[in-house]
């Protein structure tokens, strides 16, 4: 470092601010500094960094499902506001919820020398209390029960399913049928409670949910069943995917979207704008739920007081999926 601070003409310190991405230097001087770098071929010591700083500027990914959408984008979000912020990240997937499981997993993460750990674990697959978190790492949870003594951070579930279920009563349907997601899935619950509740509110029939397991072919069962019962004329579905299921089940049958049946789904997967109809779904940001997640573990880490995260907001994005029922 004193090598690259005489090579570019600046102090010792301006050079230990742009290495670790930390205070205000100017974009000229950031500039010389990283020239220097590379012409000296100078690569930070991450070793040597760890004995000073006290950090490995690591951050433990613990997740046990890469196969939802909103997993898949949360974590590319961790990744991307880690890398801002000049962490790495060491991923552990979780394949089974067995309590000596995951204590396994933490013993390697305790090895991988890391910060602190981020759980983005979307089910009743663990209850915290069956953790056995080492207590010198901070943690964070993702889509966790609220009553986590760990920070938490997560999408508005409830909020996106009463928006879903608002719009198809808005448009004049008697009742809404509700596709779920897993019976041990957070989301799932929080969906369908929503969904139920909103219900209740506006004086409604409550049907009986249909179980789904968040793939398309559980969608595709449920909606198979659906266009038995008479008098269906609008579907909620927990994600995108089911809704696709729902969808090909009711075409299968000669039934039209939206004429004979309007349906919603919840996530906003980009393609949902391809289907034919166009899907009307519920948008969620889990780049926000990821970058939020990363931020208030670094404040754990730095000592700062933990203040309550709010819930990342929904939005009904409507397209053509939904319409008025027909008379009858």
């Amino acid at each position: 470092m004193e090598d690259v601070a005489r090579e570019a003409g600046v102090s010792g310190q301006t050079v230990s601010r742009v290495v670790n991405a930390r205070g205000y230097v100017g974009a000229a001087t950031r500039e010389r500094v990283e020239a220097a770098m590379h012409n000296l071929g100078y690569r930070p010591n991450s070793a040597a960094r760890a004995l000073r700083s006290g950090r490995f500027r690591t951050i433990g990914v613990v997740m046990f499902s890469f196969s939802s959408y909103g997993n898949q984008r949360t974590l590319d979000a961790i990744a991307v506001r880690a890398a801002q912020l000049g962490y790495a990240l060491t991923l552990i997937p979780v394949e089974s919820s067995a309590r000596e499981t995951v204590a396994g997993v933490f013993r390697r993460l305790e090895e991988h020398a890391v910060d602190g750990i981020i759980i983005v674990i979307e089910a009743h697959q663990l209850d915290e209390t069956d953790m056995e978190i080492p207590e010198a790492l901070p943690v964070v949870f993702v889509d966790s029960n609220r009553d986590a003594l760990h920070p938490f951070v997560d999408t508005d579930q409830a909020q996106g399913a009463r928006l879903a279920t608002e719009h198809l009563l808005g448009l004049g349907h008697d009742t809404v049928w509700h596709v779920t997601g897993p019976s041990r899935s957070y989301s799932a619950e929080r969906r369908r409670e929503a969904w139920r509740k909103t219900l209740e509110k506006h004086g409604r029939v409550v049907p009986e949910p249909l179980p789904g397991d968040w793939s398309a072919a559980s969608g595709h069962a449920a909606g198979a069943r659906l266009r038995e019962i008479d008098g269906v004329t609008a579907v909620f579905a927990a994600n995108d995917q089911m809704a696709i299921g729902v969808l090909r089940a009711f075409r299968e049958a000669g039934r039209d979207i939206p004429g004979d049946v309007s349906l919603v789904g919840f996530d906003g997967l980009p393609d949902a704008a391809q289907l034919w109809p166009p899907l009307t779904t519920v948008q969620q940001h889990p780049e926000k739920v990821g970058a939020l997640a990363v931020d208030a573990l670094l404040a754990e880490l730095d000592g700062v007081e933990r203040q309550q995260t709010p819930l990342v907001g929904t939005e009904l994005i409507v397209r053509e999926s939904t319409a008025a029922p027909r008379m009858r």
